[in-house]
């Protein structure tokens, strides 16, 4: 169950520290590498709605292996894309790919990791994704020694195919039996259940999408654009770049580990708030700091980003019998901040610099504090 989480991180970081090869082979604007980006929030939204209807028919064992398969295509499509082809187009098509198997796997091994905390009475979702940042750290700072060294995306992305591939086909095997992973309920819930699209009606699940679109803005923005943002907008090589993303991705998975503790001790509301300000704090140091300074702030911005996804998908699991279809509406709604944050962020690159877009990290605090109540714990969750 852990290695499936890092391994979904590990693939994640593996394309995400290219982005700055993204723009320097194409020779994108920023601008054009928001529009570019967007591709992934386009193949993410395609198919999210879909995944807990997915789940329901073949289980999230199957899903996170059929998952897994169209990120490896999508990676080595990426290497040939920027390697071979030089094509934007290409580029984009595989980018898409990598959205859609991502999204596919990073449903089910929630909705999985959900069945498992609701059957141990206590939170360890946060555990769960400090795995997926562990993995992303893994990811990151290889490619920042391959970045030094040089080496060819091609030959990067085809070598971190195969550790998907190999790692990815075993880690499966430790989920639960299928029909442990929702709870039997052969009443009005069961009933529920079965319509996946009544959840959208659902005002509670809506605001905890809110609060999970604002997280994952928070975060996704870091993901895309801090390398970029500390080559240029502190004029440092690209290696210090990668270096930086390491570093928001290391803060994020300690922020994480240390959740577990602070959720059980303090309850999901008070930690989420402050949190959200650090991160708003973090990313102000970063626009505004010496080099130092900034990656003082990568590391405050990646604590305050590290419990709001996963607390939000925990949130949303409350009752195990409506776990799939919430899970897939505030998943969906949540990764409407990958369509909204690469062109957002782009267009403001073009015109205030990629530095000073990231400002935008500090105003989302406001409606991600006034949305917190939302995932307050429920006493039946527990």
């Amino acid at each position: 169950m852990l290695l499936t989480f890092a391994v979904n991180g590990f693939g994640f970081a593996s394309w995400a520290s290219r982005i700055p090869d993204i723009r320097a082979d194409l020779a994108l604007t920023p601008g054009e590498l928001g529009r570019t980006l967007l591709a992934g929030a386009l193949g993410s939204v395609v198919a999210l709605p879909f995944a807990g209807r997915v789940i329901t028919a073949v289980g999230a064992a199957r899903t996170v292996l059929a998952g897994m398969l169209v990120v490896a295509c999508g990676l080595l499509g990426l290497g040939v894309a920027l390697d071979v082809a030089s094509d934007v187009r290409v580029t984009a098509v595989a980018i898409l790919g990598i959205a859609v198997g991502i999204s596919l796997w990073d449903v089910a091994m929630n909705h999985e990791g959900a069945a498992v905390e609701q059957g141990l009475g206590r939170t360890v979702m946060p555990v769960f994704h400090a795995f997926f940042s562990g993995g992303t750290v893994i990811g990151a700072l290889l490619a920042a020694g391959i970045v030094a060294l040089g080496v060819p995306v091609l030959a990067h992305l085809a070598g971190a195919t195969a550790l998907v591939l190999v790692l990815g086909f075993l880690a499966p095997r430790s989920f639960l039996a299928r029909d442990l992973e929702t709870v039997e309920d052969g009443g009005e819930g069961a009933e529920e259940a079965q319509r996946p699209g009544s959840a959208w009606l659902e005002p509670r699940t809506l605001v905890i999408g809110l609060v999970v679109l604002v997280a994952a803005l928070t975060e996704g923005t870091a993901n895309d654009w801090i390398a970029i943002a500390v080559t240029d907008g502190h004029d440092q090589p690209g290696w210090v770049g990668v270096l930086a993303f390491a570093t928001f991705l290391a803060a994020m998975t300690a922020g994480r580990l240390l959740g577990v503790y602070l959720l059980d001790r303090h309850g999901r509301v008070p930690v989420l708030r402050v949190l959200f300000g650090l991160a708003a704090v973090g990313s102000l140091l970063v626009v505004l700091g010496t080099t130092p300074l900034a990656f003082v702030g990568v590391l405050l911005w990646g604590i305050g980003a590290s419990l709001g996804f996963p607390t939000g998908m925990s949130a949303a699991a409350d009752d195990p019998t409506r776990a799939a279809a919430r899970l897939s509406v505030v998943s969906t709604i949540g990764y409407l901040a990958f369509i909204v944050g690469p062109p957002l962020l782009g267009l403001l690159g073009d015109h205030v610099g990629v530095l000073r877009a990231l400002l935008l990290v500090g105003l989302l605090a406001v409606p991600a504090v006034l949305a917190v109540p939302a995932v307050r714990e429920r006493e039946s969750a527990r």
